[in-house]
């Protein structure tokens, strides 16, 4: 058993490495969009998807996005903490798919926070829609932090019961 854990502790670096790549590849592509492309710009790929450049002041699905300012402190603050615990939770050993959720979750904070602090709102350039209904405008961290997200209650959802108990 011990052995195992020592394995398992030494992909903490992995982990927080594979975060940052996240979060890079993020930035990377906010930085061709704004670029490349004047803001509100459009390109139709499919009959359901186009590459376009918004900006989102708010958070998911464009939340708090009027409120006047305060909620990039907000956002920020909330960012810093989550990348925090994030962390340091990646830097004790996890299962691979627990790990991997907390690796993209970071990720995806990164990148968003990263646009937050430097521009004071978030490029989104993914749009999803169906006739004239369309999804909110998403970018690769928001991807990131959803499959995050759906990793961890993966993970949480395969827990039996009598080892949750036990803890």
């Amino acid at each position: 058993m011990r052995t195992k854990r020592i394995a398992m502790a030494r992909q903490g670096p992995y982990w927080l490495a594979l975060a940052g790549l996240v979060g890079l590849a993020d930035q990377v592509i906010k930085w061709l969009v704004q670029a490349l492309m004047p803001y509100g710009q459009t390109v139709p790929l499919t009959p359901f998807f186009n590459w376009g450049h918004w900006w989102n002041t708010g958070a998911a699905f464009s939340f708090l996005a009027d409120a006047g300012g305060w909620q990039r402190y907000l956002f920020l603050g909330l960012t810093g903490m989550v990348a925090i615990v994030l962390t340091i939770l990646l830097c004790r050993p996890r299962p691979r798919l627990e790990a991997l959720g907390y690796s993209l979750m970071l990720g995806g904070a990164l990148g968003n926070g990263i646009d937050r602090l430097a521009r004071g709102y978030v490029v989104d350039y993914l749009d999803v829609y169906w006739r004239e209904w369309h999804w909110p405008a998403f970018n690769l961290a928001d991807i990131a932090l959803f499959l995050g997200v759906v990793a961890f209650a993966i993970t949480t959802l395969r827990e039996r019961p009598s080892s949750r108990l036990s803890e």
